[in-house]
């Protein structure tokens, strides 16, 4: 089976923010940083399966610290584990103050991908090889986060039978 190193999937993205990616608090957007952390995450798949990839889950999105307007955001991604198809990507979230130059972990976030063959079918990826401190603890605790996924999904399929279809119905009160 082949393998790859998680800095062959690293994916470094800096931006800085603008007034129009911040909320009504005046800090970036969490819907905002969702759509970069799934492209840069999803880039991150990609390098390491060198397939196309679909998101299958969004872990968690964990916001530590409210990034401001004075602030850049770093987002740093790469496969820490993989399974047969899937691929768990890591994405870490630093905000910079770029007046004072300090530097704070502001959000974390853990995706899962599906690589796939040109059916559109999950294909096998190449397992994956942590070499730093925060590779290695990552790569030891994901067989966790697996199980939770795992026992989410199908917590999700249960509540999904459980769910109706029909559109509802719009009903005012005065």
């Amino acid at each position: 089976m082949e393998t790859k190193y998680c800095k062959e999937s690293r994916v470094i993205r800096t931006s800085r923010v603008f007034p129009n990616d911040v909320n009504n608090h005046n800090t970036l957007f969490g819907g905002q940083l969702m759509s970069h952390l799934d492209q840069v995450a999803s880039t991150s798949a990609a390098r390491h399966s060198r397939r196309e990839c679909v998101t299958a889950s969004t872990d968690t999105v964990d916001f530590l610290h409210p990034i401001q307007t004075t602030d850049s955001v770093c987002f740093e991604s790469y496969v820490t584990w993989t399974g047969t198809s899937s691929m768990e990507v890591f994405v870490k979230i630093i905000a910079e103050d770029l007046k004072s130059g300090e530097c704070k972990i502001a959000a974390t976030a853990f995706l899962t991908f599906v690589a796939l063959d040109q059916n559109k079918r999950p294909t096998p990826v190449p397992r994956v090889i942590p070499e730093t401190e925060e590779e290695k603890r990552l790569h030891e605790t994901a067989m966790e986060r697996a199980r939770i996924r795992k026992d989410r999904k199908q917590k999700s399929k249960e509540l999904e039978a459980f769910l109706t279809i029909n559109y509802p119905s719009v009903q005012y009160s005065l």
